[in-house]
């Protein structure tokens, strides 16, 4: 399938992409993501809303790490995810004011912090041209016969930047989210109603 063809059908289909995560400073969003692992956005939004009212990112460094895994106990891991957001917070006041830099090496050694982290903060906050892979852009990339299927998420990302303009990274990421997330469902896509049907191997395949 044609990189035209699908940023084409992505513009039609997801016409005005975002990031779901809520956020209104960097911080917000590096730890949203964070707490975002094996968890729904919509999730960590309702844990996020109560989490940043009572915390701004220098009073978190000081946290009662029980305090915060009651408020954050619904994302899971909670316990794992609450130290790696107060010593994140520590980290950013110790060398940063707290601010959220353009730093690709140094947000990877933040604990709970990957490349997948890394892309989606950096691309959001400051422009980067980059695709951060989760499990919706991994599952639709194979299903549209894009990668193969023992990809791991780095040979998805590099594919994908083989494939697409370094220009379209960004809005591509969030359309093949909200794709996998809306229409390309794990369970049950809406097959019937996707543009792509007619050149999916996945869909000829499950028809077949």
């Amino acid at each position: 399938m044609k990189s035209d063809l699908i940023i084409s059908n992505l513009d039609k289909m997801i016409p005005n992409p975002r990031c779901e995560l809520e956020y209104n400073k960097d911080y917000e969003l590096l730890l949203a993501t964070v707490l975002s692992a094996q968890c729904k956005d919509a999730r960590v939004n309702e844990v996020t809303r109560v989490l940043f009212k009572k915390y701004d990112i220098f009073s978190l460094q000081n946290a009662d790490i029980n305090d915060v895994m009651n408020i954050i106990r619904p994302v899971g891991t909670f316990r794992k995810k609450s130290a790696y957001i107060i010593n994140i917070a520590k980290s950013l006041g110790q060398n940063y004011n707290g601010v959220v830099p353009n730093d690709r090496k140094y947000l990877t050694s933040l604990p709970g912090v990957g490349r997948k982290t890394c892309n989606l903060v950096l691309a959001n906050i400051y422009g980067v041209p980059a695709i951060a892979v989760d499990t919706h852009v991994k599952r639709v990339s194979t299903r549209l016969g894009l990668v193969k299927e023992y990809y791991d998420v780095l040979q998805v990302e590099k594919k994908l930047m083989k494939i697409f303009p370094k220009d379209k990274w960004i809005r591509l990421h969030h359309q093949l989210v909200l794709f996998g997330r809306y229409i390309c469902t794990a369970k049950n896509p809406k097959c019937l109603n996707c543009l792509f049907k007619e050149h999916c191997p996945y869909f000829k395949n499950k028809n077949t």
